[in-house]
């Protein structure tokens, strides 16, 4: 099944494998490039290609050299991209990322602000090329009348990756970046129409996949979520399965066309238990991305057992540019460097030649 077509109404791919988002910080000045389009046309033997996180507005901006799509430069970088990987056969899906107060100051363009639903930062540090690693930025708590301005760089956003050539939008709302900084009860204390109960944390994500919906079709829009995840000091609260239960039956809803759930618990994240994604899964009408971990073998059978509809693989992609391939041959993996993962320019990112 994995190598098969995906015959489906609201989406036709050429197999069921999907490119994960993957953040490899090649977009000098946030502008997609030539090289950019060079490294997703080489995976386009994938079904579907989602792109690294990409950001809605300058306030998003998280992370050094992270790709934007609110301006006209950007659209045309990313028409790069989207003419390579349909030359390759496969579609693609820009993810919408707006990376909230995951962000150092350095890493924000000038003007722009870093903003969450709280004004409280996240510990730690975030690497920026003018100053090495500096601690995340105290955050801007948004208030109530400027979150609809928030939702309108989203639908921008989406009108220009439909003007840019893409096949649709994934709205991230996963490993603690804006819209799960909402949804996370650890991280969203407030006590307004966007906080406080389930109902109220679950809001903005939803008003933002319908207006998205409204503006570019269901058909288009996408959704990525990390229930149980810990990435940005989200993790597990009270109630979380029901929050996201209620969630995902919004979705189904408002018609989105996938849920693309995360599980890194083969990279030591908790484990997200198997009853709860049996639930999320049958709670959804639309297509489901199954990701963690998989290969081949585990992958088929996710397949056959129900578990989803397409399959996803982050960094067996890195360094495989032909992955597809491969799995399919049963030919050896290439290993990952993990120290040009972020680095600017081709090395570690085209230069991973396609098996023999």
């Amino acid at each position: 099944m994995l190598f098969e077509p995906l015959k489906h109404p609201r989406l036709a791919l050429q197999n069921r494998i999907v490119m994960a988002p993957l953040t490899r910080s090649r977009a000098i000045d946030n502008i997609p490039n030539p090289i950019m389009a060079d490294y997703y046309g080489q995976r386009a033997g994938a079904g579907l290609i989602i792109t690294e996180g990409t950001s809605t507005s300058p306030d998003g901006l998280g992370y050094a050299r992270i790709p934007g799509i609110f301006n006209a430069e950007q659209v045309a970088g990313w028409k790069l991209v989207t003419d390579a990987v349909h030359r390759g056969g496969a579609k693609i899906f820009v993810q919408l990322m707006h990376c909230g107060r995951v962000t150092g100051a350095a890493n924000l363009p000038a003007g722009a602000r870093a903003v969450g639903p709280v004004a409280k930062a996240l510990e730690g540090e975030i690497y920026t090329d003018v100053a090495g690693m500096q601690p995340h930025v105290v955050p801007h708590a948004l208030n109530e009348a400027e979150i609809p301005a928030v939702i309108a760089e989203y639908v921008n956003a989406a009108k220009l990756a439909i003007e840019a050539g893409f096949d649709g939008i994934e709205l991230h709302a996963a490993n603690g970046y804006l819209l799960e900084q909402f949804l996370n009860a650890n991280v969203n204390t407030r006590t307004d129409g966007y906080g406080g109960s389930a109902a109220a944390r679950n809001r903005i994500v939803l008003e933002t996949a319908q207006a998205c919906v409204a503006a570019i079709g269901a058909d288009k829009v996408g959704i990525r979520i990390s229930p149980y995840g810990v990435f940005n000091a989200t993790g597990e609260f009270e109630g979380i399965a029901e929050q996201y239960l209620d969630l995902v039956r919004g979705f189904s809803d408002i018609g989105l066309v996938y849920l693309h759930l995360v599980d890194h618990s083969a990279m030591g994240a908790p484990i997200v238990p198997a009853a709860f994604k049996a639930d999320l899964r049958a709670a959804f009408t639309g297509l489901f991305i199954a990701s963690g971990g998989f290969d081949a073998t585990t992958a088929e059978a996710a397949l056959a057992a129900g578990q989803g509809d397409l399959i996803a693989f982050g960094r067996p992609f890195i360094s495989n540019p032909d992955l597809p391939r491969r799995l399919q041959n049963g030919l050896p993996l290439a290993e990952p460097d993990a120290n040009t993962f972020y680095t600017p320019g081709p090395v570690g990112y085209t230069d991973y030649p396609a098996a023999a």
